[in-house]
């Protein structure tokens, strides 16, 4: 898919977004990727950002082209109720901007956003305890001219929307995944689920010292060079309490999360382990000048000394972590992108990803991929091993609920470099081991000992490594754009109290950006088939793609817990739910919009149509099999052209028909009902993958 710059900002319906967009990331747009072999070997330095406790709709959930406000098949609470609308008490709250003029810039209140809470609010899957345990600033989000510099690089490069945090937890255990592939997650248990050996499974921010190994080490012992970027605070060590300062403008945060590993704190001065992960700026020597915390980053990129992997961590107040100013970070972003903007020839093999930890409370719409704790939450044909905590009790009395460690909510995550640029999005699943498989995927070809073990079979099978974000064969597929400044967030090194926010009078969902943007091609092909049988209504979920996926079922009887089943390419599983009231109301969501639902009475005599879907070469051919001892009356509905069509059916009749796809590249809607039963419907949607780049929703962008 060629896509000129005329066409890019048609697509981003922005035509003055040229003269909108800042001067540092234009001058990345027009530099040319490195093509010397039209892989990824390409890459030769690869720079992790990871800022703190921003979901993916808080920040994103308005912005033309991604799964967001406007998502059009959304998952159901107990109630009926679209996800968006959590209970409140008696009433409800919605996704709503604070009332102010510039969100980007209001020190909005911190959000619970632990184990407890996170698996509380989650309620098995239910997803319903949002505001009773996080409360109503979780349901906040911003527009874009609240977040200019976030959202001009993501219109520039490429987003993800389907990358989610590791955990449903706080920050240490999320950044230990994106370390070193889990957090410890062994089943050990013990006080806070964190036991002083630092082989347990860790679902709090007790940083007691750990021994499992990091990736890092792998790097280490393989030649490939790392390194940490960050102030020193008070000091990196146990006195200086690893970085973390009562000074929110020096210092690492906590952050660097390999400082709670007993190797890194015991390597001797002048090891590798101590140069690569205990040094950096010391600010506070010098007047906490913002500007002076990139001195080391800037200075290793003149010199030619940026190592092959990167990690960067920033001080507390430009972490983006409430209370503290998204604008802020945007701030601290666009200076590691001034560093690169200087040195072309390193800009041209260069990626720059830029993730957040975890969601920090912040409500966000999507129900993550999870696996199954028992039968009744589902199935998978790969192993979960290590991924469900068993439970623990603090030695006060507090308990850890047993549940699965993750996935955790969408955060936002921005792949900027010369071979993912054009303002794409990709909607594979990730989290943040897909960071790791990424490097693995760059460095460890052929190299056994680069393959990270602590990484699960379930979390392996189910999450990409984030290969299918960049073009590095054709990466000059569009033309440049421009990008907007960050010189009025400098900080100016004073704190805010908390904004306070009410519940809004009047309430209404958030509209979203009309349009839609380039989108990444995706290694799903996927297809369920549900039917009667007895008192039962059956699903049967296939996958013939290249990546295992999770479907979400969910169904109309609130008895029935919501199930996830996990299947592996080439592999199938079966639910079956038994009828509540002789009816059936059944859902499953799937990766990139998949979604099939199923409604109808089992006692019904024209309750049992078999509909089957199958698509290729941009065609989608739906055929209806009249399997009751009647004949029935079939009408297809399909929702992209408006068009319906009936057919009468004799006992064991089939009624087929053909959906052109390409006018809508590759999206799809089919509704199936029978005019004699009207209590039956089958849906059928989502996104047929062709393994080309294609263009997101256009029922979701408002074009259809």
């Amino acid at each position: 898919m060629a896509t000129d710059r005329r066409t890019f900002l048609k697509l981003l319906g922005a035509p003055a977004m040229a003269a909108a967009l800042p001067a540092n990331v234009a001058k990345l747009l027009a530099m040319p990727a490195q093509g010397r072999t039209g892989t990824i070997a390409d890459v030769e330095h690869i720079v992790i950002l990871m800022q703190e406790n921003r979901s993916f709709d808080h920040y994103f959930g308005t912005m033309r082209g991604v799964r967001g406000f406007a998502d059009p098949r959304v998952m159901k609470l107990p109630s009926g109720q679209p996800v968006w609308r959590q209970p409140n008490g008696a009433g409800y709250v919605l996704p709503f901007r604070p009332p102010v003029e510039d969100v980007g810039m209001t020190f909005l209140s911190d959000p619970p956003h632990g184990w407890i809470d996170g698996h509380n609010a989650w309620n098995n899957g239910k997803y319903d305890q949002w505001i009773a345990n996080k409360g109503i600033t979780a349901m906040t989000y911003h527009l874009r001219h609240d977040l200019p510099y976030h959202r001009a690089l993501a219109d520039a490069f490429t987003l993800c929307d389907a990358y989610h945090c590791s955990m449903m937890g706080p920050t240490d255990p999320n950044r230990y995944h994106m370390f070193s592939g889990w957090a410890g997650n062994n089943g050990s248990g013990g006080p806070d689920g964190n036991p002083i050996t630092g082989e347990g499974p860790v679902v709090t921010n007790a940083e007691l010292g750990y021994g499992w190994s990091t990736y890092p080490e792998r790097l280490e012992r393989n030649g490939i060079s790392w390194k940490v970027y960050q102030d020193t605070g008070v000091g990196l060590t146990a006195d200086g309490f690893w970085g973390w300062t009562g000074d929110p403008f020096i210092g690492n945060y906590g952050d660097n999360s390999l400082l709670y590993f007993k190797q890194y704190q015991n390597a001797p001065e002048g090891s590798p382990l101590a140069r690569r992960a205990r040094t950096g700026t010391t600010v506070k020597n010098l007047n906490r000048e913002p500007e002076r915390l990139f001195d080391i980053f800037r200075e290793d990129v003149r010199t030619g000394k940026l190592p092959q992997v990167s990690f960067i961590i920033a001080p507390e107040a430009y972490t983006e972590h409430p209370n503290w100013a998204p604008n802020w970070g945007a701030w601290y972003i666009s200076q590691f992108v001034d560093v690169l903007v200087e040195t072309p020839d390193l800009w041209s093999k260069t990626a720059l990803l830029i993730n957040y930890d975890e969601e920090g409370g912040f409500f966000d719409h999507m129900v993550p991929p999870t696996p199954p704790m028992t039968a009744a939450h589902g199935a998978s044909t790969v192993s979960t091993v290590n991924e469900v905590f068993p439970g623990a009790t603090r030695p006060n009395g507090t308990f850890f609920q047993p549940g699965p460690y993750g996935l955790g909510e969408r955060v936002p995550m921005i792949v900027v470099s010369p071979w993912s640029k054009g303002g794409f999005v990709n909607s594979q699943l990730f989290d943040h081991t897909s960071v790791i498989k990424f490097l693995e995927a760059r460095f460890g070809q052929g190299n056994s000992d680069l393959y990270e073990t602590n990484i699960t079979p379930w979390r392996r099978a189910v999450v990409g490594d984030l290969t299918t974000a960049f073009d590095f064969d054709k990466p000059e597929r569009w033309r440049d754009i421009d990008l907007p400044s960050t010189d009025e967030f400098l900080p100016d090194l004073q704190g805010r109290p908390d904004f306070h926010l009410e519940v809004p009078g009047q309430q209404s969902m958030p509209g979203q950006e009309k349009g839609v943007r380039p989108a990444r091609a995706l290694p799903y092909d996927l297809a369920t088939s549900g039917l009667v049988v007895g008192s039962n209504f059956r699903i049967d979920f296939n996958n013939t793609g290249d990546q295992a996926a999770v479907f979400h079922a969910r169904s109309g009887n609130p008895s029935d817990l919501p199930r996830c089943y996990t299947v592996e390419p080439g592999l199938s599983l079966t639910g079956v739910w038994p009828a509540a009231n002789n009816a059936y109301d059944l859902s499953v969501h799937g990766p990139n919009g998949f979604f099939r639902s199923y409604k109808g009475g089992v006692a019904n005599a024209n309750a049992k149509p078999q509909v089957r879907a199958q698509g290729s070469h941009g065609r989608l051919d739906v055929a209806v099999t009249n399997q009751s001892g009647q004949v029935m009356t079939v009408r297809l509905f399909n929702r992209y052209t408006g068009k319906t069509a009936d057919q009468r059916l004799n006992r064991g009749e089939t009624m087929s028909r053909t959906f052109e796809l390409n006018p809508f590249n590759g999206w799809y809607e089919c509704v199936v009902t029978v005019l004699e039963d009207g209590l039956l419907e089958c849906r059928l949607a989502g996104h047929l993958e062709d393994g080309k780049d294609s263009f997101s929703d256009p029922l979701m962008g408002g074009l259809v």
